[in-house]
């Protein structure tokens, strides 16, 4: 039976960072950070992630774990592995360290924005006619994203990139997960997610939707001001209720019962304020997996939009570019099903000298076309600045 060496003497996440290298795979939350390497099995389908992990064994007394990422279609097919060697360390916030300044990387850059800025504002024009024809399916919210196309002068320095992601914000989602490659060599999607997916461990479930969104400011008073307009907004608590309805009727299923606060709370990242509401529960069965209940959520209306299958049609109808695995989600699972998955946003796909870097909004009635541009701006300058370009697009 193949066996998954199992490291624990890190002492500190940062030494995870130190020691990445494009193939591996990196996951850091605010609860551990691992890091895979090798590969001793690979799989498809997360249904199959039990069979598989059933068939490795490990070094010690730890059950083995996958790693890796689903595309934001069900459909198409995820890219899992289970490392030969896995390293753990407690999380990067865990250490007292000095700020680590960004580096930006060597070389120039060229940036295609897909679809330009006026044709996104037209997208989303488009998706407001939609919700207010409703066209008989009940389309309540969509999601629509924008693609830059950056090339460098030289390769990306994907570990370069991933460090400035990490320090940044230490009690983030962190990520960097090999993906099947296409031309370039080695390609991997790195991210700094802000949102939990779900988080499984024993009988606790946790999962933390994120929806309503406003940039942040360097002026400290204008910042406090976009944070208290997004807390008080009518449309952003309208967004954000879709999706907190939705993860709880998907989780509702499982738990025997769920906690659910009855208003939003303001969290921020270096570059947004968002509306965020902690949903955390016991479940019925204990055994069951986490990729069951990634399974149960994803995609969620935080991503996708309501009715999903309407909003759906609509996003493949509208956006000009193959998604991907953006908006999917990416993260790792254990033999005994305990995991952490988050939503795949604040990301790239990298390979070789190119990188694909996504952003979006959720469209509901009240949207302005301009504002929800200005969104998706806000949120592109996370990867922007790990790259070391300080402008908007």
């Amino acid at each position: 039976m193949p066996q998954q060496r199992v490291v624990t003497s890190a002492s500190t996440a940062g030494d995870l960072l130190d020691h990445y290298r494009p193939g591996d795979s990196f996951f850091s939350s605010a609860a551990r950070a691992v890091r895979g390497e090798g590969v001793l099995a690979t799989a498809t389908r997360i249904d199959d992630l039990p069979t598989v992990l059933s068939g490795i064994d490990t070094d010690d007394s730890q059950p083995p774990i996958a790693m890796g990422a689903l595309p934001f279609d069900p459909a198409e097919p995820a890219h899992l592995v289970v490392p030969s060697t896995v390293c753990w360390a407690p999380p990067l916030a865990a250490h007292a360290a000095a700020p680590v300044a960004r580096r930006p990387l060597a070389g120039t850059w060229s940036i295609t924005p897909v679809p330009p800025p006026a044709e996104h504002v037209a997208a989303v024009e488009q998706a407001l006619k939609l919700l207010a024809g409703a066209s008989g399916e009940g389309l309540r919210k969509v999601v629509l994203a924008r693609c830059l196309r950056v090339r460098g002068s030289e390769p990306v320095d994907v570990a370069q990139v991933l460090a400035n992601l990490a320090r940044r914000d230490r009690s983030g989602f962190t990520f960097a997960m090999n993906l099947p490659e296409r031309a370039a060599g080695t390609r991997t999607l790195i991210g700094a997610s802000p949102e939990l997916l779900v988080a499984k461990r024993g009988r606790s479930v946790t999962s933390n939707p994120l929806a309503g969104s406003a940039p942040r400011s360097a002026d400290p008073t204008l910042d406090q001001q976009r944070a208290v307009a997004l807390l008080t907004s009518a449309k952003d608590r309208y967004e954000h209720a879709v999706v907190v309805d939705a993860v709880v009727e998907a989780l509702r299923p499982h738990c025997r019962g769920l906690d659910v606060p009855a208003e939003p709370e303001l969290i921020g990242t270096a570059t947004m304020w968002h509306l965020s509401t902690r949903v955390s529960g016991e479940l019925r069965d204990p055994t069951t997996p986490s990729h069951t209940l990634v399974k149960a959520l994803h995609p969620t209306p935080a991503v996708c939009g309501t009715p999903t299958a309407a909003a759906h049609r609509a996003i493949t109808g509208i956006e000009p570019f193959d998604r991907g695995f953006y908006t999917g989600a990416v993260g790792y699972t254990d033999a005994a099903g305990d995991g952490e998955w988050v939503v795949t946003i604040r990301c790239a796909d990298t390979e070789g000298r190119d990188l694909e870097l996504f952003a979006g909004g959720g469209i509901v009635p009240e949207s302005d076309p301009e504002a929800e541009l200005a969104e998706t701006s806000a949120k592109l300058r996370t990867l922007l600045l790990a790259l070391g370009i300080n402008q908007s697009l």
